[in-house]
């Protein structure tokens, strides 16, 4: 199977497991699952999906495990298969919208958790063929740095999806340089390190990905965006109009999880994207005041109108935004809550309490990239940069 893809080319799935695992109706169903979700009404090019990224990152990942093995790594191909299929099957426990509405399909699970479950649910499928990729995905295989390349600071994850969001929103900054990344990996201690004379472009890679979360991520307009889709979610929740076709949670008293614990597999992958929009047109209709304002907002993009606050709100400033939009729409302050609302972003250039990145000297010895990095001085590393933001409703 060859997959045409407009940030990497021509991509090859080898025949057998991984190119069934592509056709299998449940990766298929990431089609239907926006990469930026909401943050296509500020960048209308960010369309693309969790597919197409899916794809992006098996083949930074074959790139990487190649660039691994010519350096001496001991890497068998039942290894770079399990590797390939953990990376392909890494978020096919995503929901509608992505990120925006987690936690609201299945709650007490993240898409971490689903995409495991989901994993286990297909191993049995495959009669245990994915049982080394499920070792590596929960880093239970003794090649630790096998994980690293699917979850770490450094993974294959971030690496295209910084690529190719920047390439669909239209946005330079985005441009980290990860095939040169690739080409300075190597393996010290188990672990994955890059090779000093990378040092540059990794210093490009961390501003880049800063540069992105608050120019792309977390755009004000982005974000207000997101606060009309979760607060018209809030409101159909409080006054009980999840029924109808199709459904999106599971029915009322219900926690989203089996009898064994485990997810409510069949339920979860009905649901797509598509589905949200259908009910929000629905919602459009609806008696009730409140959640029709949010879901015509939504569909027809009249965002709240977002203020960036020097710290949060008071108490006063809430209420007194409040009162204003329940004399504007003829509501209850209560009512007004769903029209008013505050929210904090953070984002931090580099932390050292999460996985690290690891740097291999030309001496061979193995230090953090924020001990000796000219970027990375002391006030940039651990700290969080931290925005406020107002959200009115616009009318």
């Amino acid at each position: 199977m060859i997959i045409n893809d407009p940030v990497h080319g021509f991509i090859e799935i080898p025949e057998g497991l991984l190119s069934q695992l592509v056709k299998h109706p449940w990766f298929v169903r990431l089609n239907r699952i926006s990469q930026l979700g909401p943050t296509a009404y500020v960048y209308p090019g960010g369309c693309h999906s969790r597919f197409l990224h899916s794809i992006g990152t098996f083949h930074l990942i074959t790139e990487a495990l190649n660039t691994l093995r010519r350096k001496g790594c001991d890497i068998t191909p039942a290894e770079v298969e399990g590797a390939q299929a953990a990376m392909l099957l890494h978020d096919i426990g995503h929901g509608p919208m992505s990120h925006c509405l987690e936690g609201r399909f299945v709650p007490g699970m993240s898409h971490e958790q689903i995409t495991l479950e989901l994993m286990q649910q297909l191993n049995l499928q495959y009669q245990g063929a994915l049982d080394l990729a499920i070792s590596i995905f929960t880093d239970q295989y003794p090649k630790h740095y096998l994980h690293e390349l699917i979850c770490s600071q450094l993974d294959m994850d971030r690496l295209d999806y910084l690529c190719r969001d920047s390439f669909f929103a239209g946005v330079r900054e985005g441009n980290i340089g990860a095939q040169r990344i690739i080409k300075m990996l190597n393996v010290s201690g188990n672990c994955l390190v890059v090779d000093a004379k990378g040092i540059y472009t990794l210093e490009n890679y961390l501003m880049s990905r800063r540069l992105m979360y608050w120019q792309v991520y977390l755009h004000k307009t982005a974000l207000a965006a997101q606060e009309v889709l979760t607060a018209a979610f809030d409101r159909a929740e409080e006054i009980g109009e999840w029924a109808g076709n199709p459904p999106l949670t599971p029915p009322r008293g219900r926690t989203g999880a089996s009898p064994r614990g485990g997810l409510e597999g069949v339920q979860f992958l009905s649901l797509d994207d598509s589905d949200v929009i259908v009910r929000f047109k629905q919602w459009m209709g609806s008696d009730d005041r409140v959640l029709s304002l949010l879901a015509t907002d939504y569909i027809d993009r009249t965002l709240f109108k977002a203020s960036e606050l020097a710290g949060p709100p008071s108490d006063e400033q809430l209420l007194e935004q409040r009162e204003a939009a329940a004399r504007r729409f003829g509501i209850t302050i209560d009512e007004a809550r769903y029209l008013v609302r505050y929210r904090r972003v953070s984002q931090t250039l580099y932390s050292t309490s999460d996985d690290h990145i690891a740097v291999q000297l030309k001496d061979g010895t193995v230090r953090d990239i924020s001990e000796f990095s000219e970027l990375l001085h002391t006030r940039m590393v651990d700290s969080a940069t931290n925005h406020h933001y107002l959200f009115v409703q616009r009318g």
